[in-house]
Parts: C-alpha cells; structure tokens; sequence
C-alpha cells in the first residue's frame, strides 16, 4: 500500500508540472483545446509570413495604353531650292559694276557684261557674206533654166535630126552633131544645178557663221537664270574672266527645302504629300540652350522620298518643301523634323523602366495576377520629359518600375504599387 501510494504522488505531481508549464499540449492531447488550436494557427502564421520575407520586393505601375499621335523624328537641316554658279561662256573682260552679295535679283537680270571687242566686226562681216550668198542664187537659179533651154533645144534638134536621117535626108554627121549637142546641154545642166546647190550651201554656212558671231556677242552678257539672292558679289568692273570662270552664285530659298534621313525602321510610316513640321533653333542662346534662345516652328509638305538607302548609313533621304516668301530661313539651318504617321496605342513608362534580358533584348519586366514575373519585348516611339511612349505591351499591364533589375522571368516577387501620380 505504501509503494502505490507513493506511485500515485509521482502520476500527479507530473500531471500538475505539465497542466502548468505545458498546457496546451496537454489539452491537445486529451481531446483537444481552442486556445491550443489558436497557438497552432499562430505559428503556421508565423511560418508564413517568413517564406513571404525571402520573395523580392518589388515596385509596380499599372499601366493603361492610350492612343497617341505619332510622328516620325528626324534631325536634319535646310536646303536652298536651286543653287548655281554663273560661270562665263567665252575670255572678255567685264565692263558692268558689281551687284554685291544679299542683293535680290529677277529672272533674266543681267549679272555681268563683258567687253565686246571685235566681236561685233565679226557679226558684220558674217551677215555681209550672208547677203553676197544669197545675191548668188538667183545667178545660179538662171543659169540652170539657160541650161534647161539648151538641153531642150538640142533635144528638139537631135529628134528632127534623127527623123531626116531616115527619110534620107539628112547625114550621119548631123546627126552625130546633134547628140553631142544634147550631151553639151545636159552637162551644162548639172553644172548649173551644182552651182545652184553651191550657192544655197554658201548661204546655210554664212547664216551659221552669223549666228555663231551673235551667240558669242548674247555670251557677254551673263543674267540670272531664276530669281533669287546673290551668295557673292559679282564679277569686279576690270575682271578678265576666262572661259569657266565665275561670276556669281544664286541661290533660291522660296521654297525652301528641309533634309533629313530616315532610318530603314521608319521608313514605311513616311509617305509623299504628309505634312511636316520643324523647330528651327536661332538666336545667341541656340548653342546653349537658355532662355533667351528663339525657336521659329514651320510647315510643309513632304516632297520626296527616296528610294533608295545609303550604303554607309543605310537610311532614306526625305525632303520638305516649306514656303519661305520672306527668307528668313537660311541654308543650312539644323532643324528637327517631325512628321506626321498614324495613330498607335502606346503605354507612358519612365525610362528607368527599360531593362534587357539575356539575349539583350530591349524591353519590360511586368508580373500577372499571381506576381509571377514576365518579360516583354517593346518598341521605342517617343522620347519625352514625362516618360518614355512604348508598344509592344497588351492594354493593361503591371509593369516593374523598381527592382526589375534584380529578378528574372518566372520567378515569383513581392509587388508594392505606385500610383501614376508618384
């Protein structure tokens, strides 16, 4: 009796010990306790909230695309319309004044006169020797119908000839004479058409030598072949110019041309007949860019496309007619074109945003509706101070704007959303 008293002590006392120090469990064990089952959800809490410390965090933007005006930029510069170089035709030495560099001229205003020397000697005796070879023609022009006559009177002689000779009444040798008479009058005959022809070929070359001796007298006078403004100074009085030497330069800059070059990617979105705009930056801030620089916007129509790319660049020449009645645009202006294209639907993203992926390809890193990250491909459309205007994205998208660098496609990540006013 003493031992199973003893025995029974040990059983509570640890029974006691454990309704104290453990009692959850032990409630467990007999059937159950809410307060342990409360400690039980608490730690698989516990467990979860550390798997969700080991997930990256990450800053997302939801981003809905929006539909845009797109244009195709360009840097290019301004062109004058026609150039040229009036260069003289003939050696003579100038005898106008100078028109000076920036003067306005017309079409046909002449430029430079040259001294005419003996060329106007030369004009005269070149239209005297014209009228002494048409004084010949008729000369000629009677002397061939004399021969016409005599080929018709020795024809008639040698026919009546002939007839006697048969009837016996005339002799051989008169009619020997009258062939001889008939060949004497055709030869006088082609040399009286050769001297008809020689005469016309006199007046065919004296009416080429008159007009050589004036197209070398309309050579002294150079004029502008279209209106336009004068690039340097003409010729000075007292000048010998020889042949291919200048006299002056005109350029024309209504209208004016703007030049640019589009790359083979956006070739496609530029056709004939599209307008155009260009911000031509001028002023003494241009260069850096202040406040007091001027920035003058122009419009027009593109005119040309070509087609063909250039080897080295393997872009497109594209050029811009603007109207310029004022000319205050110059030649060789930069300019930054914009022309207009089609609409697209495009996301704004900060540029931050662009990451690359292992095959260095351009684009976004977005997670779906289990945070699971993808990447996609983009296209750059437009660069601006707000963002960047990219495609390539569905309409909705989660993008990662922060941490995208430090995660890969397929994994899965701890989102934080970014309002798009942050």
């Amino acid at each position: 009796m003493r031992l199973f008293s003893i025995l029974a002590a040990l059983v509570v006392s640890a029974a006691l010990a454990m309704f104290i120090l453990d009692r959850p469990r032990l409630f467990a064990l007999f059937g159950g306790d809410p307060a342990a089952e409360e400690a039980t959800e608490s730690e698989e809490q516990t467990d979860a909230e550390a798997a969700g410390a080991s997930l990256v965090k990450v800053v997302v933007q939801r981003s809905v695309a929006r539909q845009i005006d797109t244009a195709v930029v360009l840097r290019g510069q301004t062109e004058a319309a026609r150039t040229v170089e009036v260069r003289a035709e003939t050696a003579a030495t100038v005898v106008s004044e100078p028109l000076r560099k920036g003067t306005r001229v017309e079409a046909g205003q002449m430029l430079c006169r040259l001294d005419e020397g003996t060329r106007g000697t030369a004009l005269a005796q070149a239209r005297a020797e014209l009228s002494e070879a048409r004084s010949r023609v008729p000369e000629s022009q009677a002397r061939l119908d004399e021969a016409l006559a005599q080929l018709d009177e020795a024809l008639i002689n040698q026919n009546a000839s002939t007839k006697l000779s048969e009837g016996g009444f005339a002799s051989t040798t008169r009619v020997a004479n009258s062939q001889a008479a008939v060949a004497t009058a055709e030869a006088g005959v082609q040399s009286a058409r050769a001297g008809l022809q020689a005469a016309q070929s006199g007046i065919q070359s004296a009416q080429a030598s008159v007009a050589l001796a004036e197209k070398e007298i309309e050579r002294l006078t150079l004029t502008a072949p279209f209106g336009g403004l004068l690039e340097s100074d003409t010729a000075e009085l007292g000048t010998l110019l020889q042949s291919g030497s200048l006299c002056a330069t005109i350029i024309q800059l209504d209208p004016i041309k703007l030049v640019g070059f589009v790359p083979e990617t956006e070739v496609a979105r530029v056709t004939l007949g599209a307008t155009a705009s260009a911000r031509l930056v001028s002023g003494s801030g241009a260069l850096t860019g202040g406040p007091e620089a001027r920035s003058n916007e122009v419009r027009g129509q593109v005119t040309f496309l070509s087609s063909s790319a250039d080897e080295m660049t393997r872009t497109f020449r594209v050029e811009i007619a603007v109207p310029n009645g004022d000319n205050k645009i110059r030649d060789g202006q930069t300019a930054e074109i914009m022309i207009s294209a089609e609409g697209a639907t495009a996301h704004l993203l900060p540029q931050s945003a662009l990451t690359l992926n292992d095959d260095g390809t351009l684009g976004v890193r977005t997670i779906d509706d289990g945070a699971i990250v993808e990447f996609h491909p983009v296209a750059l459309m437009r660069d601006t101070t707000e963002g960047v205007w990219l495609t390539g994205l569905k309409d909705t998208a989660d993008v990662i704007v922060l941490g995208q660098e430090f995660v890969i496609a397929g994994v899965q990540v701890a989102p934080t959303y970014r309002e798009l006013s942050q």
